[in-house]
């Protein structure tokens, strides 16, 4: 069976080279990589035109349009029978290429299972890829904890990202695709509801790796939370299968309660002449607690300073991003 890379960029003259050249070292060779520009102004288009020239299976398209049509537009001219999709800023391992479509390919009459493979129905349409989460210091590492699924979490409700992802191109044509009326960041969140909803057979493959790079500051973390969270509202997809109140929209909804509540409960005490020394308790508390919460993950307690700055931060992101989601 063909394997077709497709991938989407926007001004990622930092990222787009190391990407290509790691793409093009896999041990299974694509039929083609196809890379959607959605109109860059630095030079990340110079830089994939000077890898044209090294390898023809690399092609361009530029089109100035969001990322679900981008990954559409790809697709619609693939070859392969499978589709493959990374992002930029993501780094694959030489073997994830390999190891991503194993679940998709049949060997002698049997889907491969390979070591790390999750099989979780007789028919697999999607093979679910993992992540390693790289950091430059001690704020990327925290960051971690709350922009990714650390490895013991993965499990049987493990769902794909855009990060690492392959499926059948059958199956892309029988969901529709990528919602192209999603402005945001969650197209992938609303493919893979449609691919839930229409009962899709999904494979985790934690041994099929891209390096993931987390921010370096925390006005970089507070954009991507926003994003995040602005997109999750945009899709309007409050229960997510299998997630129930972790759904992403609930736990935004609840952060945004617990913030209100106790916003009421300080003017309260201000207009009824009280001390505010519980409030101060339970922010302490709440501080408290997200300091542990990372220190747990890491055993790093230079790393877990970081989690209330960021669990704070986190908050306001998501809080912003929800309701500017919800307004659009």
């Amino acid at each position: 069976m063909h394997i077709s890379i497709c991938i989407t960029v926007f001004n990622e003259e930092r990222t787009i080279g190391p990407l290509l050249e790691a793409l093009l070292r896999q041990t299974v060779k694509p039929v083609e990589i196809i890379v959607v520009d959605g109109g860059s102004t630095d030079k990340t288009v110079e830089i994939i035109r000077h890898f044209q020239k090294k390898d023809r299976r690399l092609k361009l398209l530029r089109e100035k349009c969001s990322r679900a049509r981008g990954r559409n537009l790809a697709v619609e001219v693939a070859k392969g029978e499978i589709i493959v999709m990374t992002d930029a800023g993501c780094l694959p391992r030489p073997d994830w290429l390999e190891k991503i479509t194993q679940p998709l390919i049949h060997l002698g009459g049997a889907k491969a299972h390979p070591r790390g493979v999750r099989m979780d129905s007789s028919g697999v349409d999607i093979a679910a890829g993992f992540y390693r989460m790289t950091y430059q210091n001690s704020l990327g590492k925290a960051a971690r904890f709350f922009l990714g699924v650390m490895p013991a979490d993965f499990d049987a409700g493990f769902l794909p990202s855009t990060r690492s992802i392959a499926f059948k191109k059958t199956v892309w044509e029988k969901v529709g695709g990528f919602d192209e009326k999603l402005p945001g960041a969650a197209e992938d969140t609303l493919f893979n509801y449609k691919l839930l909803k229409a009962g899709k057979g999904i494979s985790r493959v934690k041994d099929a790796v891209v390096e993931w790079g987390m921010p370096e500051t925390v006005s970089q973390f507070m954009s991507k939370i926003k994003n995040y969270a602005k997109g999750d509202a945009e899709t309007k997809i409050w229960l997510f299968p299998g997630k129930g109140l972790a759904s992403h929209n609930i736990k935004a909804l609840f952060i945004f309660i617990r913030y209100l509540l106790g916003f009421s409960f300080l003017l309260l005490t201000f207009y009824f002449h009280l001390s505010p020394i519980y409030l101060f308790i339970c922010l302490f508390v709440y501080l408290i607690r997200a300091y542990r919460k990372v220190y747990l993950a890491f055993g790093d307690w230079q790393t877990a300073l970081w989690g209330p700055v960021l669990q704070i931060t986190s908050d306001v992101a998501v809080i912003e991003g929800f309701a500017s989601g919800i307004i659009s």
